[in-house]
């Protein structure tokens, strides 16, 4: 793999990253100053929500009755907002329709994610992180709103009630939030407090409906494409064709003519074009005539990175499991199975493209994004313009999906904003605004990807069908390798634990067992992307034990669950979807020259397990249909069951898309594809009917927004294995 290396540019971004690492998280206040069309609305929110009772950092309640939740992760899609605001309605006892949400500011000491240590929105965890802060930040402001009540109507707290937002007493006093709030703002805010018995919860557990729905059916919603700013101006940016490459020469002679454009930019990056519209910069980027310097470029195509990870397979890496003595599992056994699997690199491709408006004065810097990474972002923009965090203010906005992208471990898109802000203001223009837009082929082509993946495994049965042992060998980029720091937290002893999870800790009972890992250093940037790991290892581990379940002439789900004792959610959401799926039952016959199966996989990701059973149409010629999909999930309590259904769907719609046609192509060291005509996602007609099926649970919750996405691919391979007989072993899905 000696070709294989960083680029100088991914090199200089990890140096910035190591050199900001330590002035991050300095708080700040949002600041939202749109243009004159959403003014009003801004000023009417802000009068609404004058507070003169805000206990703590999650809640406000204003003399209007307004109770405001601040809301410290992104919404982006997949209901946070919805959620984080249920947790503090049910502990304050207030009405739903009185709740707003809105996004906190950066400050990484009060809206941590207290899972990660840092302000960030992923891994699952916004509700499982926020569940007893949230629960205990309604119930501190409960007390102290039932205090007020209790000392002016002269009656023991104990007397007093407090439903849907109205707080009384039998006597026969009552009052709204809103009209205690200022007598609460005095009361000693309370060290401890007590939150419910989970049995009384009234909205928790309840369908109630999204607190984004309406502004996003009205298209009120504010996503950063959104955003109008006087004087701004539009910027895109030309990137090289080729991973790491630099510019050689430019020649902008045919850009000068274009109507609105204003200036062209060189960056690190690549060659900005700035213009009073999209449209403008967009041509002027066209006509743009560069040179690149392709020395420090990437030039290895997908063919040539997989033929090094095949021979990096043959050879042990550094071991991330190990149990028992596998050579001596093998050496007795009565059967042995081997299989390899190879997984593609995988655009994130969200419905919004990468975008981010910054305005850069004198002594700040503002930003307006639907940031997933506050605590990152803040600090690297801060430390690209020589500023302190505290001179950074993040508002965050809405964003039409993610899937990882946003929460870049560089910045990368920030960055390049601050940096045609920067050049503004060198060319004389300081603190006009600039919004940078990254259009479809921009995302599909210079931005960051799953990684490919290689992976090798061998197993063993004794006589009676039972494994003996189990060999797994995977080679993969490191993700976590880009940042010193993550790489400290995260990679120990040579293993990257995000490329090794659902594999190290595979659940089945395996009296010996090895996972190792080869880590290559490759050109193409990767990132963590929805479920991350388990994006690729539930698929080989899912689909080899169905290959060893049909060796034992066992029953897949029997087989399993006969390997999973004292993993209870496993066991759970098995017997579940096996209930639900009428798995006993044979599936109805197809149409004449059509074969059917049906397949089950179960995997665990983020404390969540979900098991999937798939039914599926192989048709005469080759082409799939994916007819059902019955899920069952363990995710603890759920906060909002709707929302963990649409969950459930979107990840399986996200996964399926990936199975059937997701791959990004490398060839002479970039991506060969630039939009959905070559990169397809699931259409609504290819959806299959969606099952969701919540086993009921009393634990606290754990994640929901990505555990669905790993199973649904080998549950479909398993149902393809069972109708045609065949094993697919790489993906996106193919028959011949």
């Amino acid at each position: 793999m000696g070709a294989m290396t960083k680029t100088s540019t991914i090199n200089a971004r990890r140096r910035m990253l190591l050199k900001a690492a330590g002035v991050a998280g300095a708080g700040l206040t949002l600041g939202f100053r749109l243009d004159a069309a959403f003014a009003a609305q801004a000023a009417a929110k802000d009068a609404a929500s004058s507070a003169p009772f805000q206990p703590n950092a999650f809640v406000r309640i204003g003399a209007d009755n307004t109770v405001t939740v601040i809301a410290k992760h992104l919404e982006m899609g997949q209901g946070t907002f919805t959620g984080l605001a249920t947790i503090v309605a049910e502990e304050l006892d207030a009405a739903w329709s009185q709740v707003r949400v809105e996004s906190a500011p950066a400050d990484t000491d009060r809206y941590k994610n207290l899972l990660i240590g840092a302000q960030l929105t992923g891994g699952s965890t916004a509700i499982a992180n926020s569940w007893d802060q949230l629960r205990n930040a309604g119930a501190t402001a409960r007390a102290m709103l039932v205090a007020a009540a209790a000392a002016q109507w002269k009656v023991s707290p104990d007397a007093i009630v407090v439903k849907g937002g109205v707080v009384s007493h039998a006597g026969g006093k009552k009052a709204t939030f809103g009209q205690l709030a200022n007598a609460a703002a005095g009361m000693p805010v309370p060290t401890q407090v007590k939150v419910k018995d989970p049995k009384d919860f009234t909205l928790i557990g309840k369908q109630v409906p999204r607190k984004d729905a309406r502004a996003k059916s009205t298209g009120t919603a504010q996503f950063t494409q959104d955003v109008k700013l006087p004087d701004m101006l539009t910027a895109v940016v030309a990137h090289p064709p080729r991973f790491g490459a630099q510019v050689k020469s430019m020649d902008a002679s045919a850009v000068s003519g274009i109507p609105g454009v204003r200036y062209v930019l060189q960056l690190p990056t690549g060659i900005a074009v700035v213009a009073t519209s999209f449209w403008a910069a967009k041509k002027g980027r066209d006509a743009l005539r560069v040179q690149w310097n392709d020395d420090t470029g990437f030039k290895y195509s997908t063919a040539d990175i997989f033929d090094d990870y095949r021979k990096l397979a043959q050879k042990p890496g550094s071991v991330a499991k190990s149990a028992g003595d596998v050579a001596k599992g093998f050496s007795g056994a009565a059967k042995t199975l081997q299989a390899t699997y190879e997984f593609p690199y995988l655009a994130h491709a969200a419905m919004e493209p990468m975008n981010c408006v910054v305005r850069l004065s004198n002594d700040a810097l503002e930003i307006w994004n639907g940031d997933q990474f506050q605590t990152q972002d803040q600090a690297l923009a801060a430390n690209a313009v020589g500023m302190s965090p505290s001179q950074v203010k993040i508002n965050t906005l809405y964003a039409g999906g993610s899937f990882g992208r946003r929460a870049s471990i560089d910045s990368d898109y920030v960055l390049e904003a601050v940096a045609i802000a920067n050049e503004l203001a060198r060319n004389g223009k300081r603190g006009v605004p600039v919004k940078l837009v990254w259009t479809r082929e921009d995302d599909m082509r210079a931005g960051y990807y799953r990684p490919a993946y290689h992976h090798s495994l061998k197993a063993a049965l004794d006589a009676d069908g039972n494994p003996v042992a189990w060999q797994h060998r995977i080679v993969g980029q490191s993700i976590m390798s880009a940042s010193p720091a993550m790489a400290a937290m995260m990679i120990k002893d040579g293993v990257d634990a995000t490329s090794v999870e659902g594999a190290a800790n595979l659940p089945y009972r395996m009296p010996n067992l090895l996972v190792d890992l080869h880590s290559p250093s490759v050109g193409v940037p990767v990132l963590w992307w929805r479920s991350v790991g388990s994006t690729h290892t539930a698929y080989s581990t899912e689909t080899f034990i169905d290959e060893l379940a049909q060796a034992a002439a066992k029953d897949p789900i029997a087989f399993r669950r006969a390997l999973l004792a004292g993993h209870a959610r496993h066991l759970a959401v098995l017997d579940l979807v096996e209930k639900q799926s009428r798995w006993s039952m044979p599936l109805a016959a197809g149409a004449a020259g059509e074969r059917r199966g049906r397949g089950v996989a179960v995997h665990e990701s983020f404390d969540t397990a979900v098991a999937q059973v798939a039914e599926v149409t192989v048709r005469k010629d080759n082409t799939l249909k994916v007819d059902r999909v019955v899920c069952a999930v363990d995710c603890g309590i759920a906060v909002n069951p709707d929302i963990v259904r649409a969950q459930m769907e979107g990840g399986i719609g996200f996964g399926l898309s990936a199975a059937l046609y997701g791959a990004i192509t490398i060839k002479g060291g970039g991506a060969e594809q630039a939009n959905f005509h070559d990169y397809p996602v699931l259409r609504m007609h290819e959806m299959p009917v969606v099952e969701v099926h919540i086993v009921p649970s009393t634990a606290n919750p754990t994640g929901v927004g990505e555990p669905a996405t790993p199973v649904i691919a080998p549950a479909v391979a398993n149902a393809i294995a069972a109708a045609t007989g065949t094993r697919l072993r790489n993906l996106p899905l193919k028959l011949a």
